[in-house]
């Protein structure tokens, strides 16, 4: 499971990132080696990744399952790519939302194989493997930029206008997984989501090397649900303050939060408070789409407990609607050079 962030990463650095410095410098040498000299195995389908520049969150996903349903609107058969965080299953293997549940696959998996195949491996060639083996012609992946276990004919990054790089230092002094330059020299383009001043310094630097910057929304499906509503917002995901903004944004009244580290497994002790909680003070429950998969297989008390909370669904816009596409285009462009040079 992934650990909650530190909250300093977020904030000008102050102490602790220089107290983590020299550790830092450690980490981003070896990212640095990592990300030029990483032994890629070099695969016989076109490979898009679909990363970002820190740990967590910056909209990774939804970006990934735009670009599978621009490439299967193109008429080809994506199949997505992820280690899967959290999961207790060991090996590589193909996703069945049927039989599957977060705890088994990652939470991140099942969303993705709702749309497409999708394979969860720590080793990414035989996650691979499966995706040809069922017949798809492109490999997304999401996540993985930085490990350099895979030849990359497309990557994108990602990140969140509103939430940029923190505070600019490397792990564990910030949230960087290696030196922003560093990064930017094997990545294709940038995609800033959402609005903000954060994003601007890494949108800065990478029209500075030369990659262009495109941008994405994350719109909400069927807003007028929760408008007026008064609420209890829980989420167990990187950034749980862009979830709680985009409620009020839609004319919730965010009465109380509740916040859990990334790919958290929520207990039983733990709904039956947040279900006392809003019974008490008369709030509706709402969590994020991630979250309610993992209490879709969280047994029959958490999937009773969904059955009380409305879930925000989210959908990524590129601008414009062609840029998927272009996207698509460009892995395939990618992979001719690496393969005929």
């Amino acid at each position: 499971m992934q650990a909650e962030t530190p909250p300093f990463w977020w904030r000008p650095r102050g102490w602790q990132a220089r107290l983590l410095s020299p550790a830092a410098a450690a980490y981003a040498r070896a990212a640095r080696w990592r990300l030029d000299h990483g032994e890629r195995a070099a695969l016989d389908l076109p490979v898009l990744c679909v990363g970002n520049f820190t740990v967590g969150g910056g909209g990774k996903t939804p970006t990934a399952l735009a670009i599978g349903a621009a490439a299967q609107a193109m008429g080809h058969r994506p199949g997505f790519l992820s280690r899967g965080y959290g999961r207790a299953s060991g090996g590589a293997l193909l996703v069945d939302p049927a039989h599957h549940t977060a705890a088994t696959v990652g939470d991140e998996p099942l969303l993705l194989a709702a749309l497409a195949p999708t394979a969860v491996a720590v080793d990414r060639k035989r996650g691979a493997a499966l995706l040809r083996e069922a017949g798809c012609d492109l490999v997304i992946m999401d996540d993985g930029f930085q490990s350099a276990r895979l030849a990359i004919d497309y990557a994108l990054i990602v990140i969140d206008a509103g939430r940029g790089l923190g505070n600019g230092a490397v792990l564990p002094a910030g949230p960087l997984r290696a030196a922003v330059g560093d990064q930017i020299r094997h990545a294709d383009a940038l995609l800033v989501v959402g609005k903000g001043a954060a994003g601007d310094t890494a949108i800065r630097l990478t029209a500075r090397a030369g990659k262009p910057v495109f941008e994405a929304d994350l719109l909400p499906r069927a807003p007028e649900r929760l408008a007026g509503r008064r609420v209890l917002a829980f989420a167990g995901i990187a950034d749980p303050d862009k979830f709680y903004r985009s409620l009020r944004c839609l004319g919730a009244t965010v009465v109380a939060t509740r916040d859990f580290p990334d790919h958290h497994v929520f207990s039983d002790e733990v709904l039956e408070e947040l279900a006392a909680e809003s019974e008490r003070d008369g709030l509706q429950l709402v969590t994020t789409r991630k979250d309610a998969v993992r209490l879709e297989g969280g047994g029959a008390a958490a999937r009773a407990f969904l059955a009380s909370v409305e879930v925000l669904e989210v959908e990524l816009r590129f601008s414009p609607d062609s840029l998927g596409a272009r996207f698509v285009r460009d892995a395939f462009a990618g992979y001719r050079r690496r393969v005929f040079g």
